[in-house]
């Protein structure tokens, strides 16, 4: 076990990858339990319920309900989500699925997923960090009442309706949940808690407001009354989803439960490229505060920039005039610089005209080459002096050192990563887990979100977050290390860093992580005379194919040979002919991986049932099944196959199957008093008992079902799609007398 969760924690700080769910705590709060185990959710794992059932999503922008004086407004909230909680009952019915069943176990359970964005936005707006007692349990409150008032609309509907159809058999596990809540709601001793066995985090109602704590209690005692007396329409109501997309178009600072990734931030595109996105709470956060317009515009200008090069240190537009720029030319930068995230990226030819550099600048050889990647620099200005001409013009990225901030200030501003180059501020990572724990209590469902790490983090941080999270009664953690993989949607840096630039990181490469260096060869590093390797028989959906390798003398692959005799001339050419390529790829250093990555998982015929190896049953294709076993065999890669080698140990628990005959005839083996042995042939010999000097076996010989389907007329090989054994043989092809295929 220590070594599972030692590989997993490795994993996730190596590539983010895999993040955890807690499958103990997922069941103890399962509504109904009477219907089965909680097994898995959804990708994002907001969504954790029954297989094969569905919910629809819909989220608030908390932002909304705050305000002019930075008030939460309940009674608003509390309507909207009574409204909402209808809406998506109704949903329930319009709804499309993917499958009569995923349908029919909806309408049955009527599960929903009510729940909410730019949580982060508020607190900031609020003047509160995210990071303190005080920002944690202001989200348990505004949690608890969402929650609390769609189970109470849920169990009035159920009065008018009727309860989900499932409640009835789930009305003692449905309301054990309801009463946990509620004691979590009055953060009630652990004595209070039914059947679980790691216990919430309860609402701190001395750090929020009176009035959140006492609507957050209002609500989950009024649910809980109404659910006594008619049951839940629903059985589940919220979920916290990660909320990406919809929170863009909602105008959200901040998805979901996270903090802002950063106060500017650079969100790349799908079809490329990127967009500048700037964080519009920082002004009213301000004013919250009590810094005057004055200081507001100044700290804004400083973070954010001024968007313009009018009034800019050494580049300004007299600056850009005296080296060549026309007015209008001016003007087509002019408007790009708003959406710059850096002032190099307006100066291109996509903007100002094809040829724009050389034919209207004048520049020539380097400095033209030079233009394509540095255009200020080849216009002939200094990186000092573009340095501060972009500071003005884009901004630091970051409130800190930013003039007439108190100091004080600077933690209601911190965000999930460090602001832009200067920025050294940053949320730690058990800041995110304990805001998750403050809400999951009041959660049907669970949280979609990110912990995000400093590239910096060690593998024991990557354990202890996890560990946290599952003391903290998390349903499901994911985090991710800044730069564990080599692309992410949104960065902090949306400048291109000089190598001096860059932030100092400690090296915590722990030292058994192995670096993989492949060595591609210009020349061929060519087998020896005499070589090892194996030779592997098997039948692809009927079709034979003969597999064989040579290997290295350090028992590396070097070279394939395929063989499919039977599949006449042009399909046989071309499977020599790939492993003739696949065998010079190798022996050039392409590693056996990237073929693995690229041939397994094709699909065409022949696949199917795979007979003769004893770990690969099924295939999708030739090429797939080759590629499967040289992996297994070479890579180590296990999870390719579908018989894994416990399965293989004699010892293994399960029924003995006969072996498996193709084109083998069957024979009789016995040994007489003097240990000789005697073969005959298996059809004209009838069974007999025979002893052995050590023990005494019984054995029966008896003709394989594959003999039996030839003596009926047939191949005897199995239907790739229904596995008869009714082949029938058309020409060159075979066709099934079962299903017709």
């Amino acid at each position: 076990a220590k070594q599972l969760w030692d590989s997993i924690s490795q994993s996730a700080w190596s590539c983010a990858d895999p993040g955890v769910q807690y499958d103990t705590t997922i069941n103890e709060w399962h509504t109904c339990p009477q219907d089965g185990r909680i097994n898995a959710s959804n990708p994002c794992s907001e969504y954790m319920f029954l297989d094969d059932t569905a919910c629809n999503l819909a989220s608030f922008n908390l932002a909304k309900f705050l305000d002019a004086e930075g008030e939460f407004d309940i009674e608003s909230f509390r309507h909207a989500t009574r409204i909402w909680t209808v809406v998506l009952e109704i949903s329930v019915l319009m709804a499309s699925f993917p499958s009569e069943e995923i349908a029919r176990r909806s309408y049955e359970y009527r599960t929903l997923g009510l729940g909410y964005a730019n949580l982060g936005t508020v607190l900031m707006r609020m003047g509160i960090p995210y990071d303190s007692e005080e920002g944690r349990s202001i989200c348990g409150a505004i949690t608890a009442i969402l929650t609390g008032e769609s189970y109470t609309t849920s169990a009035e509907m159920a009065k008018e309706l009727g309860s989900f159809p499932a409640y009835e058999r789930n009305r003692d596990g449905m309301l054990r949940v309801i009463r946990n809540h509620k004691h979590a709601a009055f953060n009630s001793p652990i004595e209070c808690y039914e059947g679980l066995s790691v216990f919430p985090v309860g609402l701190d109602y001395k750090l929020c407001t009176n009035k959140l704590s006492d609507a957050a209690q209002q609500c989950w005692t009024r649910a809980l009354e109404a659910g006594e007396k008619h049951g839940f329409r629903n059985a589940q109501a919220t979920v916290i989803a990660p909320t990406g997309t919809i929170g863009l178009v909602m105008d959200c600072d901040t998805t979901g439960i996270e903090p802002d990734f950063a106060l500017v931030k650079f969100k790349k595109l799908a079809g490329g490229g990127y967009f500048k996105i700037i964080n519009q709470s920082l002004p009213p956060a301000l004013k919250t505060l009590g810094y005057t317009e004055q200081q507001i515009e100044d700290i804004a200008h400083f973070a954010v920039g001024h968007g313009t090069l009018r009034g800019a240190p050494e580049i300004d537009h007299e600056a850009l005039r005296s080296v060549g720029f026309d007015e209008a030319s001016i003007a087509k930068v002019e408007t790009s610089l708003e959406s710059a995230f850096d002032l190099q990226y307006a100066f291109n030819d996509y903007l100002l005209g094809e040829g724009y550099a050389e034919k209207t600048l004048g520049l020539s050889k380097d400095r033209l080459k030079l233009w394509a990647s540095h255009p200020l620099q080849a216009l002939g200005f200094t990186p000092e002096q573009i340095s501060k001409a972009n500071e003005y013009v884009c901004g630091t990225m970051t409130i800190e050192g930013a003039p007439h901030l108190d100091q004080e200030h600077l933690p209601i501003f911190d965000c999930a990563n460090r602001c832009g180059r200067l920025g050294k501020r940053f949320i730690r990572s058990d800041a995110h887990i304990l805001m998750m724990a403050s809400a999951q209590p009041f959660i049907s469902g669970a949280i979609s979100k990110t912990i995000n790490m400093p590239m910096e983090a060690s593998i024991k941080e990557v354990t202890d977050s996890y560990r946290l999270g599952w003391k903290s009664m998390l349903k499901a953690v994911a985090l991710y290390r800044d730069g564990s993989k080599l692309s992410q949607p949104l960065s902090s840096w949306g400048e291109e860093l000089d190598e001096e630039e860059l932030p100092d990181v400690p090296n915590s490469m722990p030292a058994n992580v192995e670096k993989v260096v492949y060595r591609y060869l210009a020349r061929r590093r060519r087998l020896p005379d005499r070589r090892s390797g194996y030779t592997q028989k098997a039948i692809v959906g009927g079709h034979k194919v003969y597999l064989r390798t040579g290997e290295y003398d350090d028992g590396s692959l070097g070279e394939i040979f395929l063989d499919m005799h039977k599949e006449g001339a042009a399909f046989r050419s071309l499977m020599n002919n790939f492993a003739i390529c696949i065998s010079l790829g190798l022996q050039h250093g392409v590693p056996l991986e990237e073929f693995v990555e690229a041939f397994t998982f094709t699909r065409f015929e022949p696949n199917g049932i795979v007979g003769g190896n004893s770990k690969i049953k099924m295939s999708t294709s030739v090429l797939d099944y080759i590629f499967r076993d040289l992996a297994i065999n070479y890579l180590g890669r296990n999870d390719l196959a579908q018989v894994s080698e416990d399965d293989l140990r004699f010892s293994a628990i399960g029924s003995s199957t006969p072996p498996e005959f193709t084109d083998e005839e069957e024979v009789a083996v016995s040994t007489d008093d003097s240990g000789s042995f005697h073969v005959g042939n298996a059809a004209a010999t009838p069974p007999r008992q025979f002893t052995r000097v050590e023990e005494l076996q019984a054995a029966t010989v008896t003709v394989s079902e594959r003999e039996q389907s030839r003596a009926k007329g047939y191949t005897g090989d199995p239907c790739a799609e229904c596995g008869a054994l009714a082949m029938l043989r058309s020409g060159t092809c075979q066709r099934c007398d079962s299903c017709g295929a």
